[in-house]
């Protein structure tokens, strides 16, 4: 049984399309001074150079390396996507278990108040605190992780809420078992597919809300951001460098974004029975 749900997983195309890609951004990330040597901060070479051996995408106008800054722009943006996503999927799950689990008025409390946090529009809050305050990227992180939990303590919660009733959770009750002994030992981990999904959303908005922060001059300026590159390369759309200055930012972004993308639906495929029998596969 587990060796045709492996093999299921090999054969899907959304998994094998968001793996290719991951390993891709993965690679290019961790050697990405081995692909390109040149610091992506130095202005050292002849500005609005085109594309050639030493420079592969050219120089950009203050003299920088492209690739080298692109590669250091896709680190960055990976960076706050995982660690906003960390952060949310932490809160979510805590809140979500707690809810679920006590219920009564901590349910209530904690309910409400991820209401109040869903009707918040993140964007308008991170525009304002960035142009106001000015914090560092990983900060603007956190906060928009402390916004953006609600969706995911929603969906612990009303699972929660059917794993307690369970047979094996009651027996626990009946022994004797604390709280935090059931909490850890039997709802945490029977939960586990619903993080992997809730990871792989918040991660993609992240990095979608990082780059239009950075698009619009909202995030330090030293700081290497695709949205940053972006916004630069538009100042000189009517010179012929869209190719190898506007586009590679562009794609990699999409492609970041798509990548979590096939990965989310592959995992819902695989783990949520109902879709299963949409794409016409029988549960494993």
């Amino acid at each position: 049984m587990h060796i045709n749900a492996k093999k299921k997983m090999l054969r899907d195309p959304w998994l094998l399309t968001g793996g290719i890609l991951f390993f891709f951004f993965a690679t290019a990330s961790i050697f990405g001074s081995a692909i390109c040597p040149h610091d992506p901060s130095a202005m050292e070479f002849t500005p609005l150079s085109s594309p050639c051996a030493v420079h592969p995408l050219g120089v950009n106008d203050c003299g920088q390396d492209i690739l080298a800054g692109l590669i250091c722009a896709v680190r960055n943006t990976v960076l706050f996507g995982l660690t906003c996503a960390a952060v949310s999927l932490c809160i979510g799950v805590l809140i979500g278990l707690t809810a679920g689990w006590f219920g009564g008025i901590i349910d209530m409390l904690f309910m409400r108040l991820a209401d109040v946090l869903l009707a918040v529009p993140a964007i308008m809050v991170l525009i304002l605190i960035s142009a106001l305050f000015q914090p560092p990227p990983l900060t603007l992180a956190v906060i928009l992780a402390l916004l953006i939990w609600p969706t995911i303590s929603k969906a612990i919660r009303a699972q929660t809420l059917i794993v307690r009733e369970s047979p094996h959770v009651r027996a626990a009750v009946q022994m004797g078992a604390g709280n935090s002994y059931i909490i850890f030992r039997h709802l945490l981990p029977e939960l586990f597919p619903l993080y992997l999904i809730g990871f792989s959303g918040k991660c993609r908005m992240a990095m979608f809300m990082e780059a239009s922060l950075a698009f619009m001059g909202l995030i330090d300026p030293g700081r290497k951001s695709l949205g940053m590159m972006i916004h630069y390369a538009l100042k000189y759309y009517y010179l012929d460098v869209w190719w190898n200055w506007l586009l590679p930012p562009v794609l990699c972004l999409s492609l970041l974004i798509m990548t979590v993308t096939f990965i989310v639906i592959s995992l819902e495929k695989m783990l949520d029975p109902r879709l299963r029998e949409n794409f016409g596969e029988s549960a494993v």
